[in-house]
């Protein structure tokens, strides 16, 4: 471990975890989609013959995950009156994600995304939001007091991206502040989807001010910070209210930054075959680690958190889809103890 320190004007606030009794360890919030996933590797989306159906949406991947390692999940958002909808209700509910707090949607259809594999286990996506029921998402009291009865609350960029599910995305992060939850962001970076690119950094960087804890991909951090070397760019964007801010390079492993100092581990050795969800599945790993550890933030006990959410991460490039390729807490205990 590193253990040079980032340099702030102030010293930094730590993790508040003094909510009372919360019914929750994590809510998420944001999109639940269908993902078509080409069932043939190294082609475009217009030469594949056949796609597979999967559940996914990165928020409804962290949540699936989280409750697979045996925490106590719920999710905000919204889903189309319309099969496709009944079928992402259904796969939350069968994982042991609580539904209460998804609503369905009468105008809008469910959201959808077509996804091709190049030969790395890489993708590339196609969006059907024109507009779909997430972004029609209009929190109510009912919702915030969901957001408000947790240990932490994780959230992503998608739902910044227009109205009315900006504002309520906002209102729930204000929400689960108050109630003193720990607030979790990620990033995650689908240029297709915003107005335009300066839309999108700013969007993205709106989003990172609320955040305690943090996930990004290094091209992410790049974006956003305007600077390729990984630490400089940590800098940049490092605000007195970041606690933790991991920043994930696939086979590269990934690099952890807190107030104190930064820390480093490699990436597990697998074949991937689908590079999606692995994102989510490290999420998982990280907050399930962190609510395990009493939210300290040691070296020693970072190690430990990193290596859970790499074998998550890990296993589930290993598999077709996001929401179907999330391992379970016995999977990633016997991966680990195999290595």
């Amino acid at each position: 471990m590193d253990r040079r320190t980032l340099s702030h004007d102030e010293t930094p606030a730590r993790p508040r975890t003094d909510n009372p009794t919360p019914t929750f360890d994590v809510v998420t919030c944001g999109e639940l989609l269908i993902d078509f996933v080409a069932l043939e590797t190294g082609v475009s989306l217009a030469d594949a013959h056949a796609f597979e159906k999967a559940a996914g949406g990165a928020p409804a991947n962290v949540a699936v995950g989280l409750a697979r390692l045996g925490h106590r999940v719920g999710f905000l958002g919204q889903v189309g009156e319309d099969d496709f909808g009944d079928f992402l209700a259904a796969t939350l509910v069968a994982n042991g994600v609580d539904t209460s707090g998804l609503r369905r949607c009468a105008v809008a259809r469910t959201a959808l995304a077509f996804v091709s594999l190049k030969a790395d286990g890489e993708r590339d996506f196609m969006f059907y939001r024109h507009p779909s029921a997430d972004m029609l998402w209009e929190a109510d009291e009912r919702d915030l007091a969901i957001a408000a009865s947790t240990r932490v609350f994780h959230f992503g960029s998608i739902s910044l991206i227009s109205e009315p599910s900006r504002s309520s995305t906002l209102a729930a992060v204000e929400a689960a502040r108050r109630a003193r939850a720990v607030i979790s962001y990620d990033p995650n970076l689908r240029l297709p989807l915003w107005p335009s690119v300066d839309s999108a950094r700013a969007g993205l960087r709106h989003g990172l001010r609320y955040a305690n804890v943090v996930k990004m991909s290094r091209e992410e951090l790049a974006f956003l910070s305007g600077i390729d070397d990984v630490e400089r760019g940590v800098r940049r964007i490092w605000h007195d209210q970041m606690n933790l801010l991991t920043v994930t390079g696939g086979m590269e492993g990934c690099l952890w930054f807190t107030p104190e100092g930064l820390g480093s581990m490699e990436s597990f050795s697998v074949t991937a075959v689908d590079t999606t969800g692995a994102g989510d599945a490290f999420v998982a790993g990280v907050l399930a680690g962190l609510i395990e550890a009493e939210f300290r933030f040691e070296p020693d006990v970072l190690e430990g958190v990193m290596r859970l959410a790499n074998a998550a991460g890990a296993i589930t490039v290993t598999r077709r889809g996001a929401i179907p390729a999330l391992p379970t807490r016995s999977e990633v205990d016997s991966f680990l103890s195999e290595r």
